[in-house]
């Protein structure tokens, strides 16, 4: 096994050459291989959500067919299920499809944050929100790497947006960085340990991601942890030499020599030392070892077993976001009508380097004839051209027949290919007008329409009103025929969560004045106001919110409980709740809970996802639910100090169904174990000075004893206080009188500083 090896020998035997030969890939795919020491090559490949193993050997943008293996939900739906362990079952089942294809390294999963709904290849990454995404990845690589399959967290960092992605600089400021870009991928990188992790295109704060030592080596490998190597994303490798000095071990793919050139003339001129070229070949050989010893070529996969696996993920990816009258489920009677060129042509994936060939693909209007069973009849007419935009009259006039003689319509929708890929971001949030034409016109003929929506981001729906019900299928993998049957007559009980904020229209959106940036500068001006965070914070109502998704059943939440209601920062807080499925339907429930810290110092949001669980239970079933809370469900990140900070005071703890539907709160007092070295120095306002004991008895009688204090009016000694207030330290040199000097402003911050140190 690669862990009894000694590495350093190995290396030891290596010529120069040969080391800069393994920081390079052998072609696209492979990694190389040293014949005479035993060093086996092994082949990295896409996607996140199935096997893309190319037949081709030049390609990684998804132009030459691959072998066919299961196509999983995307990660928008995937994320949307809020279910850890089923998450891992598709790891699992990924792991067990690369064992069978002799593949090292899976690529992926992609955790960057949506910053924009605009960002072309959203249905590739999971979340607004840092730690709903940092979760889902870490069971998504504990799931692939427990079958000895490697995966490479993408892409890092700040990928959030595909126009000019192998140029533009994100700026964003360290709190942001840390808040939501790194932290989205620091939970995966601790829990899971991903064998790799994969350097973005763009540059972060003026340098590329790609030779980056403060994010590859310093935060990644220094405070993180992490063991294994860092590889590039595809062709973004800049300077080599660079990158490898930053912390970058592989490029990929082959660069046909020049990067292993520039590797040696960089240690062979003094500009790279050759121990930091061992500590990357011995990082790859680390991870090539890793898969080769885990080889298992016996490893057989059932296909139908995987498919089943799919249709599940599919089933709890799915979000109900609207069920009016409870027109869902459908009855399994009567005439339905199934319109819409998407139900004959479904859009189960994205487009680019993560396209699947699947082993098979669910007919939706087969799917749903066996769902409704010999009772129902069901109608088909297409209704619009899937390439069009206009509506075409002859379509929209068989279409409203069809759904005029039925008792229900259920209209298949959302975004065609060309309007979302991985290479372009989207101008906009608005589906084709001649889905949208269609979906009012056929309202105006059944009021009972149901919209089944396939699309990887969130849409602006003008037509809402119109529809009856609405089920949000993302783009759910082979099986997503199976899955919708599934839902839409009752069969499985819908328990997805919106992982994303829906918006009313893109102009709400926080980002929306700066995405996607001027020529190669992209400025994160909304900070750490992303998604729900900032739509809370504004008060603006979205057209669905963050963690909304709707049941056949209902659930009641009561007696939230915490283990202790003052804690320091240091400790642990257990916090509990009752569930209870008060419906007449089995289902499952996502528990959410969210922290907000009542008074800051520092700007911070309303509330923050900070735990989750999700449970099925049986009608009237009740379970309690328990979360644990530490320091860091409670902390900012201090860029003074640059780590990070609880402050003492009240924590309210938000238990709820969404981000905006919470029914149960309770209030934790939480105590700062982090003390500043001198935390008071001459710029110091007295207001910082009084929130101690000492410093507020200090203030008070700073004030009392100024020489135009005394006989003021009340109204003046209010106003005297707001202006000492934010007054510095030095202050008291002006407006002391002459009484108060540099060699006693010295004194007076030394001893407060002993005090603070004291308490």
């Amino acid at each position: 096994m690669s862990g009894t090896r000694d590495m350093k020998a190995i290396i030891a035997q290596m010529t120069l050459e040969e080391k800069a030969s393994l920081c390079a890939g052998a072609d696209t795919w492979n990694t190389r291989s040293i014949e005479r020491l035993g060093i086996p090559s092994i082949m990295m490949t896409d996607g996140p959500h199935g096997l893309r193993k190319q037949q081709g050997s030049a390609d990684h943008l998804g132009l030459f067919n691959s072998v066919p293996a299961t196509c999983f939900p995307s990660a928008a739906g995937a994320a949307s299920s809020w279910n850890r362990q089923l998450i891992r079952q598709m790891g699992e089942a990924l792991g067990r499809e690369c064992q069978a294809e002799n593949v090292g390294v899976l690529l992926g999963p992609g955790v960057n944050i949506k910053r924009s709904p605009l960002c072309g290849r959203n249905f590739e990454y999971f979340s607004e929100d840092p730690y709903l995404s940092s979760e889902i990845a870490a069971h998504h690589i504990a799931g692939v790497q427990s079958q000895g399959v490697g995966t490479s967290l993408k892409h890092f960092a700040a990928n959030n947006q595909e126009h000019r992605r192998m140029t533009s600089d994100s700026i964003v400021d360290e709190r942001t960085l840390r808040e939501i870009y790194l932290a989205s991928f620091e939970g995966a990188v601790k829990q899971a340990q991903p064998w790799t992790v994969m350097s973005a295109y763009n540059k972060v704060n003026g340098t590329f991601a790609s030779e980056n030592e403060e994010l590859l080596t310093d935060i990644l490998k220094g405070e993180w942890g992490h063991e294994g190597l860092v590889v590039s994303d595809w062709g973004a490798v800049n300077e080599r030499a660079k990158g490898l000095a930053a912390g970058l071990e592989l490029e990929m793919p082959s660069s046909h020599g020049e990067g292993e050139r520039q590797i040696v003339e960089a240690v062979t001129g003094g500009q790279l030392s050759e121990s930091k070229l061992n500590e990357a070949v011995e990082r790859i050989l680390g991870v090539v070892f890793k898969a080769a010893d885990n080889r298992r070529p016996e490893t057989v996969v059932d296909p139908e077993k995987h498919h089943q696996l799919a249709r599940e993920i599919a089933r709890e990816s799915m979000v109900l976001l609207k069920n009016e009258d409870g027109i869902l489920p459908l009855a399994k009677a009567g005439t339905i009508a199934v319109l819409g060129a998407m139900a004959q042509e479904p859009r189960y994936q994205g487009s680019g380097s993560s396209q699947i060939r699947p082993t098979r693909l669910d007919s939706i209007r087969g799917e749903l004839e066996k769902s409704a069973g010999p009772a129902a009849k069901l109608v088909y007419a297409q209704g619009y051209e899937l390439d069009g935009e206009e509506p075409d009259e002859a379509l929209t006039d068989e279409a409203l027949r069809a759904a005029s003689e039925s008792s229900v319509t259920i209209l298949f929708a959302g975004l065609p290919r060309r309007y979302e890929s991985e290479g372009f971001d989207r101008q906009h949030l608005r589906m084709p007008q001649n889905q949208v034409a269609l979906i009012q016109r056929v309202a105006a003929v059944q009021p009972n329409l149901v919209v089944v929506l396939s699309n990887g981001a969130p849409v602006e729906m003008p037509w809402l009103a119109s529809a009856k019900g609405v089920l949000e299928a993302y783009l759910g993998g082979q099986a997503l025929g199976g899955a919708v049957a599934d839902l839409l007559f009752g069969d499985a009980n819908p328990s997805g969560k919106l992982a994303e904020t829906f918006p009313a229209k893109l102009s709400d959106n926080p980002s929306y004045l700066f995405f996607p940036g001027e020529g190669n500068k992209v400025e994160y001006r909304e900070g750490i106001f992303v998604g729900y965070r900032y739509y809370d914070k504004k008060n603006i109502t979205p057209l669905f919110p963050f963690g909304h998704g709707l049941s056949y059943t209902t659930f009641s939440y009561s007696e939230l409980a915490v283990d202790s209601r003052t804690i320091h920062d240091t400790d642990v807080l257990h916090v509990s709740v009752k569930v209870t499925n008060t419906g007449s339907r089995k289902g499952q429930e996502v528990v959410q809970l969210y922290v907000r810290d009542v008074e800051s110092s520092v700007i911070r949001p309303e509330k923050e996802l900070k735990g989750f669980d999700k449970i099925e239970l049986e009608p009237g079933e009740s379970q309690v639910v328990t979360f644990e809370l530490n320091k860091r469900s409670f902390a900012y990140y201090d860029t003074d100090l640059r780590q990070w900070t609880v402050e003492s005071g009240d924590f309210e703890l938000l238990v709820g169904r969404s981000s905006r539907d919470i029914v149960l709160s309770e209030t934790v007092n939480v105590l700062s174990t982090t003390t500043k070295s001198e935390p008071y120095h001459r710029n110091s306002t007295l207001s910082e000075v009084g929130q101690t004991t000492a410093g507020e008895a200090f203030v008070n009688q700073l004030i009392a004893a100024l020489p135009f204090a005394e006989g003021l009016a009340q109204e003046h000694t209010a106003m005297l206080r707001a202006f000492m207030e934010h007054m510095p330290l030095r202050g008291l040199i002006s407006f002391s009188g002459g009484k108060f000097t540099e060699k006693e402003l010295a004194a007076l911050v030394q001893r407060l500083n002993e005090q603070e140190a004291g308490e």
